[in-house]
């Protein structure tokens, strides 16, 4: 017979693992004294892209050298961002050999260290780095992956990309519904707000209920108990601060539509929760969101597309010239297009939200899905206040990796960091030299 203590370590971990609880982002904790510094970013924006990010789907025709790209016309997956070259970065030339990519880096994209399949990660990843480092928000860190509908509806949440340390994972949210029902359940109407006011009744008897019965546990499981309560305390101080400044929030929630109650396609969901994420940017609850298109494993379907393959089967395609990775990495572009015009849209300081914003686009697999990681891609979007060159593509020789790229963007928010996440043995080995990249840095 299963007994009390058992059902409710049982009921925490589920719990903990439906709505990323215990293993999301310290909610509610003060950012740490680093602010971002005058000419750092206030806010950045990771999307990653599964499958790999093969760089002729991005390297502008003949460009074989560091330059301009003024007079270079964008090939054809990436033709949305023409408008935007003067924002573009693209980088061609690190590695990240060191992660052990197959079909996925897993942890280890945005980690820069081993990450492969069932791998927990070492360490904590640099978007969860940057919220420490970026302005205070109530939310520091929010994470959404983009996947199939069946696997969205089956695992709402799932970890694969961001941790805040070894072996503590971030789970990212699927579903539109619960992510709207987190963010904006206080100000909802109807179903939404009683399922709302529902879950928020229930968390706050689970995690009393915790406290106590976490008292009797023997000390050797106590540890492990308290990261269950602490993300019920998380998710309840979350969602109290969210009802009070209500009257804020309700400008900038979207609008509840077909989309989220009968999607006709997984794209749907793919917009909806880009529209969640657009507007936690925007109503400065985050100041660092994680887009895991394929939520950083193999799967992924864009039928939305008119695109019929799905999941592994796509990693065994060419992307260049390939219709069907034309239409995905146009709809990626798309997307960061309507980021970017969403940011410029609103005043901040003596410029927009987009002056202030880096947005990093790669992906969790180098080049391509079967891949030693030889090459990482990256193209970056925005100059953060003037801390990064735009309007160019820059070539590397393939010394230096993704760390470097990540130690670049901490010194832009103020964050001194000569290596990132890679041990000076590692570095002996994978780096050609310490400090950030000189090339992306104005």
């Amino acid at each position: 017979m299963i007994s009390r203590r058992q059902s409710l370590l049982s009921m925490a971990s589920g719990i903990g693992a439906a709505f990323g609880a215990s293993a999301m982002p310290d909610i509610g904790r003060a950012a740490s004294g680093l602010q971002a510094t005058a000419g750092g970013p206030k806010r950045v924006i990771f999307f990653m892209q599964n499958q790999g990010f093969d760089p002729a789907t991005c390297v502008p025709v003949g460009m074989t050298s560091s330059g301009s790209l003024a007079g270079a016309t964008l090939p054809e997956p990436i033709q949305a961002l023409e408008p935007f070259k003067d924002k573009l970065h693209i980088i061609n030339g690190l590695h990240g050999k060191h992660t052990s990519p197959s079909h996925s880096a897993f942890f280890g994209a945005l980690g820069g260290y081993r990450g492969s399949d069932g791998v927990p990660p070492s360490g904590p990843t640099i978007d969860y780095e940057l919220s420490k480092a970026l302005p205070e928000t109530m939310l520091p860190h929010l994470c959404i992956g983009m996947d199939s509908m069946e696997n969205m509806r089956a695992k709402p949440t799932v970890a694969n990309l961001s941790a805040r340390g070894a072996g503590k994972p971030i789970f990212m949210h699927s579903n539109p519904n619960h992510l709207y029902q987190m963010l904006y359940g206080s100000i909802a109407e109807g179903d939404i707000r009683s399922q709302h006011q529902a879950r928020s009744g229930m968390m706050e008897r689970i995690e009393k209920l915790a406290r106590s019965e976490g008292k009797a546990l023997p000390s050797a499981d106590q540890a492990r108990f308290g990261q269950f309560v602490q993300g019920f305390s998380d998710m309840n101080g979350l969602r109290d601060r969210l009802s009070g400044v209500s009257d804020h929030l309700r400008q900038f929630a979207p609008e509840v539509d077909d989309r989220y109650t009968n999607p006709e396609f997984e794209t749907d969901w793919h917009d909806a929760l880009l529209d969640l994420g657009i507007s936690a940017l925007k109503s400065g609850t985050t100041s660092v969101l994680t887009i895991g298109s394929g939520r950083g494993e193999i799967f992924g379907a864009w039928k939305g597309l008119g695109v019929e393959q799905q999941g592994h089967n796509l990693g065994h395609m060419k992307q260049p010239d390939n219709p069907i990775w034309v239409k995905i990495r146009q709809y990626n572009s798309r997307m960061l297009v309507r980021l970017m015009e969403e940011l410029e849209s609103v005043p901040e300081g003596s410029g927009t939200m987009m002056d202030n914003t880096l947005i990093v686009y790669t992906s969790n697999n180098a080049d391509k899905q079967h891949t030693n990681g030889a090459n990482w891609p990256v193209m970056l979007l925005g100059n953060s206040g003037g801390a990064f060159k735009t309007g160019c593509f820059t070539q590397l020789d393939g010394k230096r990796p993704i760390n470097a790229l990540y130690a670049s963007i901490l010194q832009s928010a103020g964050v001194n960091c000569e290596r990132y996440n890679m041990s000076e043995q590692m570095a002996a080995k994978f780096d050609s030299c310490s400090g950030p990249l000189r090339e992306v840095l104005a």
